[in-house]
């Protein structure tokens, strides 16, 4: 088994301890590795205060839980998993009648955990472990199975409630102020180390030349000049070096400090709205799809998100165009080439900073900062923790734009994964994730004020069917139609506006997009006359190229039937006026049609379907 590898099998008493699991006289242990950064943890499963039986169990449980594709591949995932078992232990302990067995485990004992947190904000959050975790236990009784099944009560989001975009604007300033500041230290810097390297800088000045010497140190060994001191027992700075400050400042000359590689993370967070992980081991490595020579900058990096199991592998598209929720009221006044408005623009630039630093430690990864190693020396390190955002927020002091009750200032909560869900709220679109999981998950947590919100949806789609009744249906051939072109094809080829070489091809599906077939690709209403059309295959909808055959039936009967299973205001936006067309011309069908149609559908057919609404053939 791999170095990384978690499961193992429980030994039994008196055989030799297993990787993973350990077992040795009352001792049982399970040994977990986060996949990130290889490091170990050691959850002692013999101190849990129930039935030796019930601990095998839950060791069994974790261990299965932990393994790889069990769905937890960090050590803070590992810690919630572990925490749920000792809290359900604790309090079966408190019962008079307490459970021996796994088969002993009750509905009830799941209730009553979840009552004896009522009061924690995090209590529903609880119990989804602990479904979880025993969902890989082995020997639980029928009603204990049925009972993990239910639904549990909704989260309670304690106090926080929808962001408005001001505050999330707010937020980014911070950021950009902490990377523009670095970005003018560090290449300043640089650039009086290269130029007294190359002897453009004055001799005899001792000040200067000291100054050059702490950043030659820095730029080599990532420290200031040291010497051994008796009275500390230890190697340390040469006493000439505090002139120019404190060792981490003056290290910070050429590297960045842990707020700024914390600032490029939030940013980047808001720019992106990908998974806290997913932006903490973001790669230095990158392809350049605009070949260095585009209008617009693009970076394709590689992306991880392993709660995604077989998909858990990406393509992260980093892009040179302003995000709206980041520019100011005036969105003329910002370049699109502003290194820190574009998501592109921002990975190039802390890709620049942290150059120096990811060939002193070898890192494969875009941010690296510097930290405390031994007493006064500093080191730079990759690692990072999700949990350091929330000191940086508060030491820039971020407050909320509403006052509590006795009109007090309300820190503003900024976390990562508030940031992610932020983003995708004001976006109201899927980031490395499906539109359900959207509308299911993401937008249904937080949805604020539902009547407003309700309004928005009915506006837009009013708006958008408006829209729709003013545009034509795309023709369409009938199962006669067929049968007639191939006894006369020119009459049925005039019927239909093209030529008898183009109802051939139509005919055999070469000319196929989605819905439909296109009868002229450079003639249509999307591109410039004699030029490929670009446009969205949804588009074709009100184009007058646009031809339905009966084999298209099934994908429209689909795509029409798409609309519950995305959020209402995404919806209304993106899809109500081609599911207004849509309607119009599915009533041109009989019902029996409609059904055939429905149950005809392949597997192919629905995956087209998927890859269609979520935009993936869309040209980018």
């Amino acid at each position: 088994m791999s170095r990384r590898g978690r499961q193992a099998t429980l030994p039994e008493a008196g055989v030799e301890k297993a990787w993973g699991l350990r077992q040795s006289g009352d001792s049982l242990t399970v040994r977990c590795f986060d996949e990130a950064t290889g490091t170990s943890k050691d959850y002692d499963f013999s101190r849990l205060g129930v039935s030796r039986e019930l601990k095998e169990m839950l060791a069994r449980a974790f261990a299965s839980r932990t393994a790889p594709g069990g769905g937890l591949t960090s050590l803070a995932a590992m810690n919630l998993a572990y925490r749920a078992a000792v809290q359900l232990t604790e309090h079966v302990a408190t019962l008079v009648w307490r459970p021996v067995l796994p088969e002993h485990l009750l509905p009830e004992h799941l209730d009553g955990v979840l009552e004896s947190r009522s009061g924690f904000v995090s209590a529903a959050r609880d119990l989804e472990h602990f479904k979880l975790l025993l969902a890989h236990a082995e020997g639980l009784s029928e009603a204990m199975r049925g009972k993990l099944g239910e639904q549990g009560p909704r989260r309670a989001e304690g106090q926080r409630k929808e962001p408005e975009p001001a505050e999330w604007k707010r937020v980014a300033e911070a950021a950009r102020a902490d990377l523009r500041a670095a970005a003018t230290r560090i290449r300043g810097n640089r650039e009086s180390l290269r130029a007294w390297r190359a002897g453009e800088l004055p001799d005899g000045d001792l000040v200067l030349q000291r100054r050059m010497e702490l950043l030659e140190s820095v730029d080599r060994a990532g420290d200031v000049p040291r010497a051994w001191a008796e009275c500390h027992g230890r190697e340390a700075p040469l006493p000439w070096v505090k002139r120019y400050g404190e060792v981490a400042d003056v290290v910070s000359w050429l590297h960045l400090s842990q707020r700024e590689a914390l600032a490029g993370a939030v940013l980047m967070g808001v720019l992106t709205g990908e998974n806290p992980s997913v932006i903490l081991s973001m790669p230095a490595a990158h392809h350049r799809a605009d070949g260095y020579v585009g209008d617009v900058g693009t970076a394709i990096v590689a992306g991880r998100k392993p709660r995604r199991d077989r998909h858990q592998h990406m393509s992260l598209v980093l892009s040179q165009v302003p995000d709206w929720i980041s520019i100011p009221n005036d969105p003329q006044s910002v370049s699109t080439r502003d290194e820190l408005h574009t998501a592109f623009g921002l990975y190039v630039l802390l890709h620049e900073l942290t150059s120096r630093s990811r060939e002193m430690i070898t890192s494969q990864l875009l941010l690296v900062r510097q930290t405390q190693g031994s007493p006064g020396r500093p080191q730079l390190s990759e690692r990072f923790s999700a949990d350091m955002v929330r000191p940086w927020a508060h030491a820039h002091e971020l407050v909320a734009d509403k006052k509590d009750a006795e009109g007090r200032a309300v820190p503003l909560r900024v976390t990562l994964g508030i940031i992610r869900l932020t983003h995708v709220e004001l976006h109201q679109r899927s980031v490395a994730h499906s539109e359900r999981t959207l509308a299911t998950t993401y937008l249904a947590r937080n949805r604020g004020n539902l009547a407003e919100y309700q309004k928005v949806v009915a506006d837009a789609l009013a708006t958008e069917v408006a829209k729709a009744k003013v545009r034509g249906v795309m023709a369409t051939f009938t199962e006669d139609d067929l049968r007639r072109a191939q006894e006369e094809p020119k009459e049925v080829a005039a019927t239909y506006g093209v030529d008898v070489a183009t109802l051939k091809r139509m005919i055999d599906g070469e000319l196929d997009t989605v819905m439909n077939a296109c009868a002229d690709n450079t003639g249509g209403q999307h591109a410039p006359v004699g030029q490929p059309c670009r446009a969205s295959f949804m588009q074709c909808l009100d184009c007058p190229c646009a031809r339905a055959l009966p084999r298209h039936l099934p994908i429209q009967v689909l795509v029409h039937e798409r609309r519950a299973q995305l959020p209402a205001l995404l919806w209304a936006q993106r899809f109500a006026a081609p599911h207004a067309q849509l309607a119009d011309l599915l009533s041109r069908h009989s019902k029996t049609a409609l059904d055939d149609a429905r149950t005809a559908a392949t597997e192919a057919d629905r995956t087209l379907v998927t890859r269609f609404l979520d935009r993936e053939l869309d040209l980018r």
